[in-house]
């Protein structure tokens, strides 16, 4: 598991409700490599109605199909009890966008 700082401890277990082993398991069952936040959960704009921007990393050799990014998305709404923008690295095109998540975003688990 990461080592992560006490901020960021506090934003997952009062934002998002859920504990680091849950987050951990749910990255060794899919394969992720690193899973990082991003947008609002970050921030002091988060409201009730806000999503969760997740960043994911697969291991390198590994494929999903769309069901599957489907089902890792629902699995994250079901355990955050809201939306989430389920977001893969490697698909950030867009230099802009790009630039701005990784200078914002911040590791939870990384393998």
């Amino acid at each position: 598991m990461y080592n992560l700082d006490l901020d960021l401890q506090q934003i997952i277990r009062d934002r998002l409700h859920i504990s680091l082993s849950d987050i951990e398991a749910y990255c060794q069952r899919w394969q992720i490599t690193e899973f990082a936040l991003f947008g609002s959960v970050l921030r002091d704009d988060f409201r009730s109605d806000s999503d969760v921007d997740v960043l994911i990393t697969f291991a390198p050799s590994r494929r999903w199909s769309l069901f599957d990014l489907m089902e890792m998305q629902r699995e994250l709404e079901t355990a955050f009890e809201r939306k989430v923008d389920l977001v893969q690295k490697k698909e950030l095109k867009n230099p802009y966008r790009r630039a701005n998540i990784l200078k914002t975003h911040r590791v939870v688990y990384a393998n």
